[in-house]
Parts: structure tokens; C-alpha cells; sequence
């Protein structure tokens, strides 16, 4: 690391703490743990650097070169070469929330349009600038609910087809409010969820959560259940594939307080896992009770168009303790490769992305169907992700299938334990046909289906 400082310097910085070296600065650490002797291998050379980087990289699997049916949150898409490009302009690379708006017009124009774009594609009036995950971004919603009733309401009721990672999230966030209650109705039909909420929610209830598309790849409509929750004084919240809306109903047209979800299929990588986005969308009369940041656009003494933080987290700035969020940040750079995506894209681009994954995956769905042992198990309309029944050991179907060069989706009983030998299935745009012909009769080989 280099630290530009000069001895002098240090000396004078020292001095003005009252200390004699920097090694004052430890004296609470242990001595014996001060300064250890670390067992470092020598220094090498840039190029061999390279070339250990390199071996260590090629033992990854890359879905540039498997064929790819892996989903469950995270999924394949094509990103346009000029997302990569334009992000990686020196003056969009280090993007970031601005402290001082008014020098930042770009970056904060920038966080507008995305801004305007998700709003578009949720049907909702409000969205922020952006959280760290999509599962973030649902137990934000959850806070914002309990602190638009003023702690009076406590009950969360959350669908149990929601992201497994995204109730943890939400019950990691949620565990030091004693107030609430999280409420997940014992069911196994997703269609069922409608009617199991009428046993719990009550006047104690704030908010109503369900994912659309499902977990498990279903498309129910939630307006009945929308509804029910607003008759009983609660608000009613959708976690969203955002692909999906280029040809679903959007959650705003079901009455929907809140739309979130994970904007990693909007033209990023798959990274292993992360840095990913979240997007946060609602009505503007909860706007106040909002996570996070909004930029909002305005004009100047001259009447020039300019940008503004209009809303920032309160504990940026007073009244801490009164805070709604400890959100403050957005994922700048994540923010602008969607908002370049979506203007690339279009209406229209986007709608035949959709098209695609839909018919792609109703394709493998209906062959795999025909299979001798497998069964697709979704009994309601689904998406691009859907599950099937294997007449075997799922994992070992996976590893199989592996060596073929295929990753063959989600095994459900990780998460799900009793759904033995379940596989959830995705497919993209990505997928040609030549792959799923391919997959398909893999697939008979490994099981002698």
C-alpha cells in the first residue's frame, strides 16, 4: 500500500496526539499479537502473478462455457457489450452516491433515469436509488411497513414460496425488533397462500409479502390477495423478476404498496454471487417512510435543468434514533449498467427477452415431461423456471449431468426437505435449442429414460 505521507509528517501528526511512534498506537492489542511473523511466500513477478491468477481461474466452471439451467435468483442473461464498455468510462467507475449534489449532476442524473426506468417497469410512482441485494431490498419493505404505522402494527405475513435467502435476510433484519412478528402460513400449493392469509392476518397486521414469479417459478395474481390486506388496514408487498415484467402484469396493476427485487438479470454478470443490485419502488404517499435515497430533478436560479438529493436518509443527519433505515448508500455502478441495459434495450427489447426465456423454458419443460421417470410438477402458469420430479438421486443426476457439460439447475432440497430429488430449472434467452435438444437427451442417458 502506498501512503503518501513523509517522516516529517508522521512525526508532526504524532506529536499532535501525544505520541512518541506508531507503535503507541497498538498498545491495547497483546503484545504477543502486535507484530506476528507471517509465513509469506517470496514475491514473484507480475507475469507469474498472471499465470497463478490464470490456473486458479480456469478451475472454475464459467457459464460461458457449460450450458446453463441454473436459476433460483441469479440468472444468465446476454449483457450488450456497451454496458461493460460504458460503465468502465473513468468518470462512471468509481460511481457513488454524491455528498455534495451539486458537483455530481452527472452521477446524480444518472441515478434518476434508473430511477424513472424501474418506476416504469413496476407500474409504481416512487423508486430509490437502490439497495445492495434484492433480498435487502425486501427487508427494507418490511421496516418501511412497521414504521408507516408507527410500530402500532407488528405482524408480517410472508409467503413460504418466497426466496429461502430472501426470509433469512428478513429474518436477520427483523430479529432485534421484538414488535414484530413474522407470520409464513404452513402450506404447499402456492395457490393456497390466499386463502391462508385469512387465518392470520388481523388489525395487527402491516404488511402482506408474496414473490412473483414465485421461487418456484409459478405466476400467481395477487390482486384478491392485495385486496384482503388493504380491507384490513395492511399494505401488500411483491419481490419481482424484473424480466418477467417485460410481458406480465406489473405489481403496480394488482394494487401493490411496494415492488421490489433483484436487478441482477437488468445487465450484470453473474459475478459469483455478488455485487448485485436491489430495487425499492412504491406509492408516493409512503415515499416518507422509504429506505434509502431518492434523486429528484429540479432547475437552477437560471433555469437550468438540474438534479438533487430530495430524500436522504435521516441518520446521515440528525435524529438517528428515529430513523427508518441504516440504508444510505446505493450500488452506484451496479445502478448505471442497469440503467444503460434498460435504455438499450427498449420496450420492445426487453418484452422479446421475456418472450424468449418464457418459450425457451416451456420448450424444455415439455420435453423433459416426456422423459420416463420425470415429471414438471407446476400445476399453476410459470415463467421461466419451473420444477421437476427426478426418478433419482437429484445430486447425483447433477453431477452427471456436469460432466457433460451441463449445469442442470437447483437441487429444492437443500432448502426444501421434502422435496426429495427435485430440480428447479431456469432458462434464458441464452439457451439455444441445439442446448436443450442436448440437455434433454442427457438427461435420458444418465437416468436410461
Amino acid at each position: 500500500m502506498f501512503i503518501p505521507h513523509t517522516d516529517k509528517e508522521r512525526q508532526e501528526m504524532l506529536k499532535t496526539i501525544g505520541k512518541d511512534s506508531i507503535k503507541d498506537l497498538f498498545t491495547d492489542i497483546p503484545q504477543s499479537k502486535r507484530f506476528p511473523t507471517l509465513d509469506l511466500p517470496d514475491g514473484i513477478s507480475e507475469m507469474e502473478a498472471r499465470k497463478q491468477m490464470s490456473i486458479l481461474a480456469d478451475a472454475n466452471n464459467s457459464c460461458d462455457e457449460m450450458i446453463n439451467f441454473l436459476g433460483a435468483g441469479a440468472y444468465y442473461h446476454y449483457v450488450p457489450a456497451a454496458v461493460d464498455l460504458l460503465i468502465q468510462r473513468g468518470d462512471f467507475f468509481t460511481a457513488y452516491t454524491p455528498y455534495q449534489p451539486e458537483i455530481s449532476q452527472g452521477t446524480l442524473q444518472a441515478i434518476f433515469e434508473f430511477q424513472s426506468l424501474i418506476a416504469n417497469l413496476t407500474g409504481m410512482e416512487v423508486s430509490n436509488a437502490s439497495h445492495y441485494d434484492g433480498a435487502t431490498a425486501a427487508a427494507e419493505t418490511c421496516i418501511s411497513a412497521y414504521h408507516h404505522f408507527r410500530k402500532k402494527r407488528g405482524n408480517i405475513i410472508l409467503s413460504p414460496f418466497i426466496h429461502p435467502h430472501y426470509l433469512e435476510t428478513i429474518r436477520t433484519y427483523l430479529q432485534s425488533i421484538s414488535e414484530i412478528e413474522i407470520r409464513i402460513p404452513d402450506i404447499s400449493n402456492p395457490i393456497d397462500f390466499k386463502d391462508a392469509i385469512r387465518k392470520l392476518v388481523d388489525n395487527k397486521t402491516a404488511l402482506v409479502m408474496a414473490q412473483y414469479p414465485d421461487f418456484l417459478g409459478n405466476i400467481i395474481n395477487y390482486s384478491s390477495v392485495s385486496s384482503f390486506a388493504h380491507e384490513n388496514g395492511a399494505l401488500f408487498a411483491t419481490i419481482v423478476y424484473p424480466i418477467a415484467l417485460g410481458i406480465l402484469k406489473p405489481p403496480a396493476d394488482m394494487n401493490a404498496d411496494f415492488v421490489v427485487g433483484e436487478g441482477q438479470s437488468l445487465g450484470l454478470p453473474l459475478n459469483f454471487g455478488g455485487p448485485y443490485l436491489g430495487f425499492f419502488t412504491t406509492r408516493k404517499e409512503l415515499i416518507r417512510k422509504t429506505s434509502g435515497r431518492i434523486v429528484g430533478e429540479t432547475v437552477d436560479e437560471d433555469g437550468k435543468r438540474g438534479y438533487v438529493l430530495t430524500l436522504t436518509a435521516r441518520e446521515q443527519h440528525i435524529r438517528r434514533g428515529k430513523a427508518t433505515s441504516n440504508i444510505c448508500t446505493n450500488q452506484g455502478l451496479n445502478a448505471l449498467a442497469v440503467t444503460i441495459y434498460l435504455s438499450l434495450l427498449g420496450k420492445h427489447g426487453l418484452k422479446e427477452v421475456a418472450y424468449q426465456c418464457y418459450q425457451k423454458a416451456h420448450y424444455i419443460a415439455s420435453q423433459i415431461d416426456k422423459i420416463k421417470g420425470f415429471k414438471v410438477l407446476n400445476k399453476q402458469p410459470f415463467f421461466n423456471e419451473f420444477v421437476i420430479q427426478c426418478p433419482s438421486d437429484a445430486k447425483e443426476i447433477q453431477n452427471n449431468l456436469l460432466e457433460k457439460g451441463i449445469i442442470a439447475g437447483y437441487n429444492l432440497e437443500s432448502d426444501y426437505p421434502s422435496k426429495k430429488n427435485q430440480l428447479l430449472i431456469a432458462a434464458t434467452e441464452q439457451n439455444t435449442r441445439e442446448d436443450i435438444d442436448y440437455t434433454v437427451n442427457s438427461l435420458r442417458e444418465v437416468t436410461n429414460g
